[in-house]
């Protein structure tokens, strides 16, 4: 080092101070050259120190400098030098002193000292910086009960050491640390000893890997040798797992932790290892994680089960992609391929002496599931996608979680919708399926088109001027389409039991293959409808009623239609289809008449100001004609002839009072040519029914008293959301003209309990098998105007001790599943994604019941009558036992039946770095357990241990 650089030592002195960084005092004008700092070359710096910063005393040891530590603190900067080993400013900063040993050209600081060179920084109870060797040199200092405090943290970039000794040389970035902790990602790196490179690699020996965030870790992964490339992976020789400080023999020959730096990376996903009672053991989702770019990742897991003594193994493969976009959209698309363990067969040829198996064909099954978002966006399209479709029973096969096992179908739907801009035209296109999983049912709606027209002004469609008789008239219009394929064959039979040519009593189910597309194609169902709605304004009547006149006009195009024969030598009808334009049509229109009607009563009490009444009541008449007479809608008497049904019964008999006359037959009878079609016939009666409706609800103005302003000091409380009636009466039909009175009633009682109870009564006598007749029970007695035929209850209670209080809670951070990808599946478990505990505990109950009035029974020895009542109690909810366990529970009680229905038992264990989670079904076709104990990171996902016993692995 040149002389320049003793110099500057000596000057340094003159400028250092115990106290913080830009605290001077302002240089003086007349600042003596002699005392001004000098850069490393010898010359002077561009901003002067001030004079009387520090002053010099003699050091208890020759060849050093001692500062006055009773002076303000200051603080030293050094400028680097452009030809020497510094490249950048050096800072420093102590508490107590700097002392500077010239001869030995080393600066020490003492007391929370701190350097500062460019990306790197540290701090410590003493530091020592050693310019002939370019070292820095750190450690903590002992107070009097020998506690080691202020120990070295060494920050190198975005990486940083706690240690308890730490030489880094910041010429060549190297480092040696010993007793060092560091994090990477989310885990932590213990080591003995530590030797850091200029890539900032770390090569730990004796070392421990965690996740576990305290100084003395929970559990570890211990390794005499350790790898870390920051920010990538941690690579180890022969490790073992500690929990608790007592090692266990889990471990292996080397050790490979991925770290990536981003919330998605390629890689390998590790496989879990099971074993399962009827497919023996087993590795799970083991497999590849691949990121092609940002927005797509594709995941790519395989299963793969041994089989035991009675069955062959078997395997499993799903292929998962999700792609995001922001602002724009986001979806998932999973393939999942299962083969099923096949039981073994003895082969036929097989003796006894040498018994010999055979493989049975297993049964395969698929699922396809496909979800897909857009952000909505004004003015543009609207794509979007929710697809579950596979084998009926690959959920019954494959799945543990219970609701989709017991789901009875499943749909799928793909559609697009776009409002066209500056039009009030919109469509929308959908794709659609539906699935049955116990009968095999599938239906497919390839395409479904609707096109839209919003409610116009008739005059201006027309040009016309706006008149005050038919300014409000106006009309809307919607175009629907479908082609509708289904593989199931509905039943071929007619009314009233007249025989039909290869006619069948139940439906058909066409295999889903390649070899019955045909049939299935054939099987399907096309229409396009045709539907205006047209309102001709709204009008005061009397000063309060409004009158509502409205008209609708509906037709329906078909490419066939159904032609029927009587075939007198068979003594049956034959059906056949006739390919053509068919048209159908319909028409109706009707009045509503309605108002609101408002009543007050004030009370001004302390609490209640004010109990208000809304009464709604509305008539409504609809009318339309009889379309039964129309011969291009319906097959009638004089195109079929005289019938004769199974029982004998004829129809379409010639009357003797006018022969001749086709028109006037005894008991006629017709058949829709559109029956079974996809918008069927117009309702074929007549319709002249008049309908009543009456709505009520009560609310109370009460004084908030958490109001302390004045602004609001009113609140509004509901007694009565609800309690409807509605009755109508059919003035065209022949019998049964006056419609059942239904009746519904709502509230909420405390903001806790939500009542509904709805009910119908019948106005007729029934017969002795229980059908109505056309017969008022006034007529029977008259006492009696009305029978309750069905009624429905239900109760549902929610409480926990926080509710109505706005309260923001954040939940406990809780292990992540296996999937890496950009999303999480549903859990089994409620709480595994969510365990909020900060609630003390919650409740939620269900009380439903329902009453059938089962009429009256043909008499039969030792028949019992059916309990006319069913009622059910479901439970669910959950308690905080201590700080770090949650209890929860689901079950139910099935009163007419006496059994307990679903019911789970759930438990959560907060360990810290560790958690414990499990569900237990106790009792039912569903009777088993699941346990997971698991860390939460997820760079150690993997490390659980996972038991179960369920209907599945029994």
């Amino acid at each position: 080092m040149r002389p320049a650089f003793l110099l500057l030592l000596v000057l340094l002195g003159l400028g250092s101070g115990p106290a913080a960084w830009g605290q001077r005092r302002p240089a003086k004008a007349s600042t003596p050259a002699a005392v001004r700092p000098l850069n490393v070359d010898g010359r002077p710096a561009t901003n002067p120190l001030p004079a009387d910063t520090a002053r010099i005393r003699r050091a208890g040891q020759a060849g050093s400098i001692a500062l006055d530590t009773t002076r303000r603190s200051d603080s030293l900067r050094v400028a680097a030098a452009p030809t020497g080993d510094i490249k950048t400013t050096v800072k420093y900063a102590a508490k107590d002193s700097i002392r500077f040993e010239v001869e030995n050209k080393q600066a020490i600081l003492y007391d929370k000292a701190t350097v500062d060179y460019g990306e790197m920084s540290l701090k410590a109870a003493r530091i020592t910086v050693d310019y002939a060797k370019n070292l820095l040199t750190a450690e903590g200092a002992a107070d009097t009960t020998g506690k080691v405090r202020d120990k070295p943290v060494f920050k190198d970039g975005a990486t940083t050491y706690a240690a308890g000794r730490i030489n880094y040389n910041f010429k060549t970035k190297k480092g040696r640390i010993t007793d060092a902790v560091t994090s990477e990602g989310e885990g932590f790196v213990h080591a003995e000893t530590i030797k850091k490179n200029e890539l900032n690699e770390i090569f730990g020996r004796n070392g421990r890997y965690t996740t576990c965030n305290l100084e003395h870790p929970h559990f570890f992964i211990n390794a005499t040798k350790m790898k870390v490339i920051p920010k990538e992976k941690v690579v180890t020789g022969p490790f073992n797992l500690v929990v608790g400080d007592i090692p266990t023999p889990l471990g292996f020959l080397f050790g490979y932790f991925p770290m990536p730096n981003k919330s998605r990376a390629s890689g390998l996903i590790i496989p879990t290892f099971g074993q399962t009672a009827d497919r023996g053991f087993a590795l799970r989702n083991g497999g590849y994680y691949w990121v092609p770019n940002e927005y797509i990742g594709v995941r790519l897991t395989g299963d793969i089960y041994s089989g035991n003594a009675a069955t062959f193994g078997g395997f499993g493969t799903t292929a998962e992609m999700q792609y995001l976009k922001r602002y724009t959209y986001d979806g998932r698309l999973n393939f999942s391929f299962s083969q099923r363990p096949a039981s073994q067969i003895l082969a036929p040829t097989s003796v006894n002496t040498d018994q010999t198996y055979r493989k049975p064909r297993a049964p395969k099954t698929f699922w396809l599931t496909w979800n897909h978002t857009p952000t909505p966006r004004p003015g543009g399209g609207r794509f979007s996608a929710s697809v579950q479709a596979g084998s009926t029973d690959y959920n019954q096969q494959n799945q543990y979680d219970t609701r989709l096992r017991l789901t009875p179908s499943f749909s799928s739907t793909i559609s697009y919708q776009k409002q066209i801009r500056n039009s009030p035209v919109n469509y929308a296109l959908n794709l659609s399926q539906s699935q049955n999983t116990g009968t095999g049912a599938m239906d497919f709606t390839l395409p479904d088109v609707t096109v839209g027209v919003a409610r116009q002004y008739l005059y201006e469609l027309l040009g016309l001027k706006a008149r005050p008789l038919y300014q409000q008239f106006s009309v809307a219009y919607t175009l629907t389409g479908q082609n509708k394929i289904s593989n199931y064959q509905q039943a071929r039979a007619l009314a009233n039991g007249i025989p039909l040519l290869g006619g069948t009593v139940v439906g058909n189910q066409i295999p889903v293959k390649f070899s019955n597309l045909g049939t299935i194609l054939r099987n399907s169902q096309t229409g396009l409808q045709h539907a205006f709605q047209i309102s001709l304004g709204s009008y005061t009547v009397l000063k309060h009623l409004s009158l509502q006149p409205s008209f609708n006009y509906g037709e329906t195009w078909y490419g066939k239609r159904l032609d029927y024969t009587y075939i007198p030598a068979a003594q049956a009808v034959r059906i056949d289809t006739v390919r053509g334009f068919n048209r159908v049509y319909s028409y109706s229109s009707g009045l509503n008449l309605g108002t609101n009607v408002y009543g007050v009563y004030v009370i001004k009490g302390k609490k209640i100001e004010a109990i208000r009444h809304k009464l709604t009541p509305n008539l409504s008449y609809q009318y339309s004609p009889d379309f039964t007479s129309n011969r291009n809608f319906y097959a009638i008497g004089t195109n079929l002839g005289p019938l004769t049904n199974s029982s004998g019964l004829r129809y379409n008999q010639e009357d003797p009072r006018y022969p001749g006359d086709n028109t006037r037959l005894l008991n006629p009878i017709s058949f829709s040519r559109y029956q079974g079609f996809l918008y069927g016939t117009p309702s074929g009666r007549q319709v002249s029914a008049v309908s009543f409706s009456l709505q009520n609800s009560v609310e109370m103005k009460v004084r908030d008293t958490q109001d302390t302003t004045g602004t609001t000091p009113f609140k509004k409380v509901s007694l009565i959301d609800g309690l409807d009636f509605n009755i109508g009466y059919n003035f065209a039909a022949e019998s049964l003209r006056l419609s059942p009175l239904s009746s519904t009633f709502r509230t909420q009682v405390a903001r806790k309990l939500n009542v509904l109870l709805a009910a119908n009564f019948e106005f007729y006598q029934r017969d002795s098998t229980g059908l109505l007749i056309n017969k008022y029970l006034l007529d029977q007695s008259k006492r009696r105007l009305a029978r309750l035929s069905n009624a429905n209850l239900s109760l549902s209670y929610q409480f926990n001790p926080v509710q109505g209080k706005k309260k923001s809670v954040v939940p406990r951070t809780v292990a992540p599943t296996n999937d890496p990808a950009l999303g999480n599946p549903q859990p089994v478990n409620p709480y595994e994604d969510y365990v909020d505990f900060e609630l003390p505990w919650d409740l939620s109950s269900n009380f439903t019941a329902s009453y059938t009035d089962p009429g009256p029974l043909p008499a039969r020895p030792g028949r019992l009558r059916p309990s006319p009542i069913t009622a059910g109690l479901s439970l669910s909810g959950s308690v905080k036992l201590t700080p770090n366990l949650r209890f929860g529970y689901s079950t139910g009680y099935d009163f007419k039946n006496q059994t307990v229905s679903y019911t789970s038992l759930n438990v959560f264990r907060d360990l810290h770095c560790w958690q414990i989670n499990g569900q237990w079904f106790p009792f039912g076709t569903t009777r088993g357990y699941f346990v997971t104990i698991a860390a939460k990171s997820s760079l150690l996902q993997d490390l659980k241990l996972n038991r179960n016993r369920s209907f599945l692995t029994r």
